[in-house]
């Protein structure tokens, strides 16, 4: 079999798996769950096949004229080179353990059939988007994931939380859509095609016109499908869906789209530089922002999303500095780590027995109750925080170091701005990254809050894919950034000395504070007495405020313990932390300058339909009533009264004939 036929397979099979689980659903169920496993599995095999015969050699090209335009002409093509061949085996890797996953984790679902379809068509959808070697086919893998999206978010659909946060997440992501698509256009436009590769070749030729007009609409697009400031808001929100999907969207599919189609096509990127230091600005704002507002979150799964939006700002930092190569490691590294987050958050909720005890102020007695999700997700979080030798270090540091080769002029691929930019930045996020990290893990593991009921162990298939991620968030990057060059663009990934002791002694830094605020808050929350409302300002400016929960909730002794009565952020961020827990207010800046001002043109014509036209029209339809019933009053059947009437008229007739004689 050759490669484009097994490459072709690769996003065909979990799309027949996702139409046979969508009709089999209600008349066979229990197809549904290897319908569900088996498709994303041969995938994974199938991917991998494809990556070996690829080898970081030269693309895989294949293409077929989907139909005559008379002008751009659109073809089903693929493209297969070492970033798509990689990228593609992590998404079917992901997707296949979050498939499993579910299988647990929804296991008394009553809608899991369509569930896992909308899993397997998400997942067929982002392969798609990886190994399209056209525009257009790519854009309808990227449009199905929105659709797909909203759908999954959407899932808990009877909460108003998550009808809200599928909406949202629709809408945002296609206002930056509007202007993704008119790039597109403009982009094959200027290149005559729209092939990948002959649009890198007009760009290697000169021939791109307006690079940075067209840039710079590709990357709203960008910026609304990663999740980058300022079309971010929507994916914290998004958490409202199931874990498993959160998993799905944060480490393979949906917002990786983003960062992957700047990867593919940054030599367009790279024509404008203009639009590179636009890149690095938005990278630089999302990271340091993000984890800013992850360090205030209450929500485990929001800090995850705040999380995952730094993250890619460490992405698209290294694509600002023109190193893709820095960019996909990164990518593939966070997909691990990041999936293994989510899904141990999910054993963390599943054991609670309720998606509503997700605060990590709550938690009480999970390390355990649950120490397969308490190893796992240390590692996750070591790896999270770029601690040596786990594998996010190794991927984060290879971005630093890119940056540090631009800011010194060591490269000609960005501008120099661009790199002091991204390296500032990332070396801050390096240290409030480790710090909402331990906060995280001190919260959620050695927390004083509510004890929640023992709902049992956990289903073996969730387990078993903990650890299962566990292994590539442990060893992936000391392997990695070896072997990658040769599949990426040759350039080095080992880390730099400089950057890697910054970032480093950073991330150690913001861990041992975050420690350190821990134990003092913890100190201060013990001394508040049962029913009491106690503040130390003497004492600790941060700990504002230490309420004691409701009597009916459990107590310990004679101490009741807040909400939050020990959290680090009191002390971390200062007055900071409310605006940060709200994420800068950004939402409510939103709703002043965009959905009050249509809200209140809707009302305005609202008001102008309903008491300008409608008056109007009900003006219009008065005056024939009227008439038609005065003349229905006049017809009264009484031969008489017409007589009358005819004589009156006559003799009215004869006086006007006669006025009107005599005055001539």
């Amino acid at each position: 079999m050759t490669t484009t036929t097994l490459a072709v397979l690769v996003p065909l099979l979990p799309f027949l798996g996702a139409a046979a689980g969508l009709l089999l659903g209600r008349t066979a169920p229990g197809f549904v769950r290897p319908l569900a496993v088996l498709p994303p599995l041969v995938s994974l095999v199938l991917a991998a096949l494809v990556a070996v015969r690829q080898g970081g050699g030269q693309a895989v090209d294949g293409h077929t004229e989907l139909t005559p335009t008379g002008s751009v002409p659109i073809e089903l093509a693929l493209h297969i080179d070492g970033f798509a061949a990689l990228v593609a085996v992590l998404v079917a890797f992901v997707a296949a353990c979050v498939q499993i996953y579910s299988t647990g984790y929804l296991r008394d679902d009553p809608r899991y059939p369509s569930y896992a379809a909308l899993v397997s068509l998400f997942t067929s959808a982002m392969l798609l988007v990886v190994y399209s070697g056209d525009l257009i086919v790519l854009l309808v893998g990227w449009e199905v994931m929105g659709i797909c999206s909203y759908f999954l978010v959407g899932h808990y659909w009877e909460t108003p939380e998550a009808r809200a946060a599928s909406l949202k997440a629709f809408l945002v992501t296609k206002l930056g859509d509007v202007p993704f698509l008119i790039g597109l256009f403009a982009l094959a436009g200027d290149a005559g095609s729209f092939r990948i590769t002959r649009v890198l070749g007009a760009v290697a030729s000169g021939h791109l016109h307006h690079p940075t007009v067209i840039a710079l609409l590709l990357l709203a697009g960008v910026a609304g499908k990663s999740a980058q400031f300022p079309l971010h808001t929507w994916l914290p929100d998004a958490m409202a869906g199931p874990t498993p999907v959160s998993a799905l969207i944060h480490a393979a599919t949906m917002v990786a789209a983003g960062v992957y189609f700047i990867a593919r096509l940054l030599p367009v990127f790279e024509a404008s530089r203009a639009a590179m230091t636009v890149l690095a600005v938005m990278a630089a704002v999302t990271m340091a922002g993000s984890a800013l507002a992850a360090l205030a979150q209450d929500d485990i799964k929001r800090v995850l999303a705040y999380s995952t939006i730094g993250q890619l700002g460490y992405m698209t930092g290294a694509l600002a500095v023109g190193d893709r190569g820095a960019a996909v490691f990164h990518l593939l590294s966070h997909g691990a780590f990041k999936a293994l987050l989510f899904l141990a958050a999910g054993v963390i909720i599943h054991a609670a027995g309720t998606n509503s005890l997700a605060a990590m102020s709550r938690m009480h007695g999970l390390r355990d109750r649950i120490p397969d999700a308490y190893w796992t997700m240390t590692v996750a979080l070591l790896a999270l925080a770029a601690i040596p030798p786990f594998s996010g270090f190794f991927s984060k540091e290879s971005v630093l170091g890119a940056a540090e080769r631009v800011a010194d002029g060591h490269t000609d691929h960005a501008p120099g701005a661009a790199g002091w930019i991204v390296l500032v930045a990332g070396l801050v996020t390096a240290l409030l990254t480790a710090a909402y990290a331990a906060r995280l893990w001190l919260l959620a593991f050695r927390g004083r809050g509510t004890e929640a009921p023992d709902h049992g162990r956990q289903p073996l298939t969730m387990t078993v894919v903990l650890w299962v991620l566990a292994v590539p968030s442990l060893a992936f990057g000391g392997l990695a950034y070896r072997a990658l060059p040769g599949w990426f663009d040759g350039r080095d990934l080992t880390p730099t000395l400089l950057t890697s002791i910054l970032g480093t002694g950073l991330a150690l830094v913001g861990g041992l504070l975050t420690y350190g605020a821990w134990q003092r808050t913890t100190r201060l929350a013990a001394r508040v007495p049962l029913g009491a409302v106690a503040a130390h300002p003497e004492e600790d400016a941060g700990l504002v405020e230490a309420e004691a929960i409701a009597t009916h909730e459990p107590a310990y002794g004679d101490i009741a313990y807040a909400p939050d009565p020990a959290d680090p952020a009191r002390l971390l961020l200062g007055p900071l932390r409310r605006h940060a827990a709200a994420g800068f207010h950004l939402d409510a800046v939103y709703s002043a300058l965009f959905v009050r001002p249509v809200q209140a043109g809707a009302s305005l014509v609202r008001f102008l339909d309903r008491e300008v036209v409608d008056t109007y029209v009900r003006g219009a339809a008065a005056l024939p009533r009227l008439l038609g019933a005065a003349v229905r009053r006049a017809q009264t059947g009484n031969v008489q009264t017409y007589v009358s009437a005819l004589l009156a008229g006559t003799v009215v007739l004869a006086v006007a004939v006669v006025l009107v004689a005599t005055g001539a």
